[in-house]
Formats: structure tokens, sequence, C-alpha cells
């Protein structure tokens, strides 16, 4: 698609709605806020805004669920490979799921905010707009004979190793999502590199000198955390010596990084939303308001899409977050990648270590290609990492590698844990469920008696049946 100055061509919006107040309404938001980067067009049916559109180009429509007919309908409005924002009155969750299954971009709850407004049309412009080619990209080297071993080389974008397709894409997306400042949502299994990329964002997004700052919410006790991201005043509770700036403040200019986003408190949550919403921040035990100015960046492990159906997310906050999407595959969908991050990670540590380690032979290759790596690139860094520790060549070979990584054994066996592993390790908060509804289930659902037995407060469990949305029965 070939590029066009936006001061010459503002982007048309096709906005769908019955509602002629709705059409009205965001037709003025655009036409205030827009500043000549979008032209509102606004239309009562789907087939009326098709027609108008014609071949007009790069459009973006905003289209009321109700009035084409159901998230099952949204393929016939946006067709044309036009990013489309749904939007829907009640803010339904299942609503707005359905939507993004169906190919929305994004979704809105009416009504619809006009900072919110602004930051989905700033993230459905980046989707349009190709990203530089980067001089940075590079080509893949031969596979190794069996009479030379691997080389060692650098493959890498913004701190990445792999020229695989998936990878390619992820880049892509980084490059064209960077420059906007609207929240990016970032989703992959443990050990894909969603810290890696948040800093990749950051380093791209023209405001790499200004700070970047990073909040891990399942390493910090639920009790700590509003005083981590928004800080305290002195003597707003036991320990609050002196008054302490928080991550949110640290981060003003810059990007606030919020990974494992999904293991915050839900009451958190709703504190954290309107700091999103808003902009400004209280410290903990203060009366003073602060604006900062920040670019968002969360991550989980977790299907977010499940966890707001569950309701350990709130929707709400994760439909303001969830603006520019990014999914980091895992090892085992780019495996043309093992062998460049293995050699990767063989050079640092071998420097580090001063080891002499320049490759590896070609059964090794073999071996390291074929594994599962269900800890997908941590794992595989921490392999090559313990090898190069233990021992001392110019070559690896299969003798060096953990044998635990042979049959697929979980991460944790691979790095020399001793002792039984489960098969499965379910999450503490999984965990902490099971422990307390079996307790309930022991004494009949009386609290108190399950609380005693688990040397726990009963309010405690009280608020735990809260946040899961359960009933005590006694």
């Amino acid at each position: 698609m070939a590029s066009r100055s936006r001061a010459e061509r503002p982007v048309d919006v096709f906005i769908v709605d019955a509602d002629p107040s709705q059409r009205r309404t965001l037709t003025g938001l655009i036409s205030e806020r827009a500043a000549g980067r979008f032209q509102a067009r606004a239309y009562a049916s789907p087939a009326e805004a098709l027609a108008a559109r014609g071949d007009r180009g790069e459009a973006i429509f905003i289209a009321d669920l109700d009035t084409i007919g159901g998230a099952d309908k949204l393929s016939g409005v946006a067709r044309r490979e036009v990013p489309l924002i749904a939007t829907s009155a009640g803010g339904s969750v299942a609503a707005a799921i359905a939507a993004v299954k169906a190919g929305a971009i994004d979704y809105l709850p009416k009504p619809i905010g006009a900072r919110a407004l602004m930051e989905r049309l700033e993230a459905a412009l980046a989707s349009l707009e190709p990203a530089a080619p980067s001089a940075a990209t590079p080509t893949p080297s031969p596979r190794p004979s069996a009479a030379s071993p691997a080389p060692i080389s650098g493959r890498a974008f913004a701190g990445f190793v792999g020229t695989s397709p998936a990878m390619r894409a992820v880049y892509d997306q980084i490059a064209r999502m960077a420059p906007s400042r609207a929240p990016i949502f970032i989703t992959g299994e443990s050990g894909t590199g969603k810290e890696l990329c948040a800093e990749a964002i950051h380093a791209h997004s023209g405001a790499g000198e200004r700070p970047f700052v990073a909040i891990n919410c399942s390493a910090i006790p639920k009790e700590l955390m509003e005083s981590e991201i928004f800080g305290h005043v002195r003597g707003a509770f036991t320990g609050a010596s002196e008054n302490r700036t928080g991550a949110a403040e640290l981060a003003d200019g810059g990007t606030l990084f919020l990974d494992e986003i999904g293991e915050m408190d839900l009451a958190l949550q709703a504190k954290l939303l309107r700091f999103v919403q808003s902009g400004t921040i209280r410290r903990v035990g203060g009366t003073e308001t602060r604006q900062v100015d920040v670019r968002l960046v969360a991550a989980t492990n977790r299907d977010p899409f499940a966890e707001v159906e569950a309701g350990r997310f709130r929707a709400d906050l994760f439909y303001r977050l969830h603006v520019l999407p990014i999914h980091l595959p895992p090892l085992r969908e780019r495996t043309g990648d093992i062998l460049p991050l293995a050699e990767a990670f063989l050079a640092r540590y071998a420097r580090e270590e001063g080891r002499a380690f320049r490759a590896f032979d070609r059964e090794t290759v073999e071996r390291i290609a074929s594994l599962p790596w269900p800890g997908n690139v941590r794992q595989l860094e921490n392999v090559i990492r313990r090898l190069v520790v233990l021992h001392d060549a110019e070559t690896v070979t299969p003798g060096m590698l953990p044998s635990a990584i042979d049959s697929g054994a979980s991460p944790i066996a691979s790095q020399g844990v001793s002792g039984p592993i489960p098969t499965v390790i379910q999450p503490y908060r999984d965990q902490e469920r099971r422990i307390i509804e079996e307790a309930l289930s022991a004494f009949s659902g009386n609290v108190s008696r399950a609380a005693a037995a688990l040397q726990i407060s009963p309010a405690t469990i009280y608020r735990k049946l809260q946040a899961w949305g359960i009933s005590p029965s006694a």
C-alpha cells in the first residue's frame, strides 16, 4: 500500500450506528480532537457505510454491534481489510470477546469518552501504516555440516534473536506500534521474552532516553503493590518512615511496564483503571493529586479473555489496556530460531565465564532443535549457561547437555533441581482456591471451622470468596 502524507488527506472514519445521537457524539468528538488526522463520516446502517466507502483507500470503521446485527456480522462490514472498532451499550464482556474473536481490532463500551476514542483511532491508524524496513534485520546463516560445527553469529532485533516468520511479524508489530502512545498488551507463555518486548517498544518509541520502569505484579505482595505503583507518604502505614515515589511517577515521560498484570488484585485493578483514564495518581496516604504522562505496556502469560470471563480481570481495565495487542510465540512454534538463540547464549556466556566455546557439533544441534523446550527461551538460556559453567571446550557435545531435557522434562528439573517434580505445576492462586474450597467442603461450608483448620483468619476466606464471586453458606 502506498504511503501518503497525513497532512494532505485525513483518514476516513466510518461510524455505523442506528442511534442518531451516538453518531452526532462520535462525529463531534472526532472533529474536536482529531486535528485533521481523521474525517468522521456517520451512517445509520452498514450497507450505507460500505456503499459510501467505495474505493476510498485507507479507512477505519466504528460499528455498533446491535446496528450491524451482532458480532457474527462483523466480517461483512470489515470484509475489505478495514480495521474495525466494535461498540455496544452495556459493556457486555461476552459481546466484546465475541467481537474481537470475529475480527474487530478493538472494542469500546458505551458511553465512549474522548480520550478512549482517540487512543483506539491512533491504534487503528498504526495498524494501517507499514513498518519501515529495518537494516538490522539479519539473513539466516547456513546449517552446519558434519565436517564443520555451527558457527556463532549474531541475528538480533532490539535484543531479540531469530528470523522465523513468527518473529519477523513480532518485529514488524513493534516497529509499527512503538511510536504510538496507546497502551500495548503483550501475551505469551512464560519465558517467551515479554519484558524484552516491552523494552524494545520503549527503545523504538522515540522516548528511549526517558525512563523505562518495570513492575512484576506476581513478585510483589498485594498489600504493597499500590505503594509500588503510586508511591506513599510518610506514616501512610506501618513501616512507611519516609515519602516514596512510585513507579508511575518514576516513569513520567517514559514507559511503565506492568508484567504479569493478571496477578494484580481486583481492588487495585480499579485504582489502576482510574489512573489509566485520568493520567493522575495519588500516593497512598496522601491528598495531593499528581499528573503523569506514561506509556503503559502490560503483559500476562494467561489467556486474558478467559481471565475476563472468569471474573479474575476487570473487563473495563482490560479493554483500556488491550489497545495494541502483541502475542509472543512459544519456542516450539519458531523452531528455526532455536539454533541462533543457542549460539547467541553460548557466545555471551563463554565470554562472561572466560570459556573457549565457539560452536555446537552436529549431533548437539540436532538434539537441541528436536527438544520441546516447555520453558521457552528462558529454559534454553539456562541450559546453555549451565553447560558453559560446568564445562570448557571449543565445541559443545551431547554429553554436556543436562540429561533431563532429553525427555522433555520440566524446565525446573532441567536446571538441576533434585527431588520429585509434579507432572503439572499449578499456579499458586489456583492451589489456594482449591485448598480453601476443599476445607469449606469438609466443614459443610462453615467458614469459621474451615479457617480454624487452615490456621487463617475467617476474614481471609470471606475476602477470597468475594473475589471469586462465591457466596459463603455459613
